[in-house]
């Protein structure tokens, strides 16, 4: 005789070990996308905020496509998001120097103190957002 089909249904939305590391994956990766894009916004509203919300996608867009390739390296090591080393430390890197070169070659520049606010912006979040859900995570 088969399981009622309760027992089934329930059975099927269990979490399994695949289904957590992928939803983890995905939390961590949309938890990049955001920092990126509050950087971009925040790069929009200081230096060019009388122009359109499109410039914020033309400051983002490199640094998505850097943030894309370094998580596309983790997904492929199947490496934990939320650790620091190496999974965010490696989207950091692919993130900050795809991103300077992206911009660089799309004819945006990357003059003055850019890089470095670029990269303390990034580390502080990216890197931050891992530490407290490391830290929540041992409390635990």
């Amino acid at each position: 005789m088969s399981a009622p089909a309760d027992q089934r249904a329930s059975a099927d939305r269990r979490t399994t070990p695949a289904r957590l590391a992928s939803r983890a994956m995905l939390l961590g990766l949309l938890a990049d996308v955001v920092c990126v894009l509050v950087f971009s916004l925040a790069g929009h509203q200081s230096h060019e905020a009388s122009a359109s919300q499109l410039v914020t996608l033309r400051i983002a867009w490199p640094f998505l496509v850097g943030c894309l390739v370094g998580w596309a390296v983790v997904a492929r090591r199947s490496w934990t998001a939320y650790r620091v080393w190496p999974a965010g430390t490696t989207v950091l890197a692919a993130t900050y120097v795809l991103g300077l070169l992206l911009r660089l070659v799309s004819g945006r520049g990357i003059s003055g103190g850019f890089p470095i606010v670029t990269i303390v912006f990034l580390a502080v979040t990216m890197l931050g957002w891992r530490l407290v859900v490391g830290f929540v995570r041992a409390r635990r």
